[in-house]
């Protein structure tokens, strides 16, 4: 038997996904979590074979959990299917990403897949991930656009970074040349809808 751990902030979604894995015989749903940081508590408590993570969650999203989690089976299940992504879940060692509209015969391969130590790749997205390439951004130009986008002022953001604020005005400024955009709002959007950020 397969263990499962699901992790999804919509609880609606996450209760429908746990019944459709139950009615395989192979797979058991052991833990839910409606929030990011509840996943590595029960994963503890729990020691599930395979995690299923969605990304966007409360508390913690389900890259930064993946990274925290090296050598686990780990398959990201997400709407945001973007190709920045799959390419920093893979970097954590996350061998499954599929998009939620998948049907459960696809999650129930996957989840299989992965605890035999495979990948499941969506082929669609694997594809948009390779034409859209690495992300331009440095990391701290990345951490300084972040934190512009969740409305942190020029000085809000040197302060949480022990930076000047000109030099935070030289990473952004850099971050707007780099993905081509006419300002930082624009920036923030692009590098959001690649999965950059």
């Amino acid at each position: 038997m397969i263990s499962v751990l699901l992790a999804d902030d919509q609880h609606l979604i996450r209760e429908a996904l746990a019944m459709m894995l139950e009615f395989e015989e192979d797979l058991t749903v052991v833990a839910q979590c409606g929030r990011g940081d509840e996943v590595l508590p029960a994963v503890a408590a729990h020691n599930p074979d395979v995690i299923v993570l969605d990304i966007e969650m409360p508390g913690l999203d389900g890259l930064s959990i993946a990274e925290q989690l090296p050598g686990r089976a780990m398959l990201i299940l997400s709407t945001f299917a973007r190709p920045g992504h799959l390419r920093r879940a893979i970097a954590a060692g996350v061998r499954g990403f599929i998009p939620k509209d998948s049907s459960s015969a696809e999650l129930a391969s996957a989840i299989r897949s992965i605890h035999a130590g495979g990948r499941y790749l969506d082929p669609e997205l694997a594809a948009s991930a390779m034409m859209a390439g690495e992300s331009p951004l440095t990391e701290r130009e990345r951490d300084t656009l972040s934190l512009a986008a969740s409305g942190a002022s020029v000085a809000e953001i040197a302060a949480q970074l022990h930076l000047s604020e000109g030099t935070v005005r030289n990473y952004l400024s850099n971050a707007i040349t780099k993905l081509g955009t006419p300002n930082r709002l624009t920036a923030i959007h692009h590098a959001q809808r690649m999965g950059w950020l």
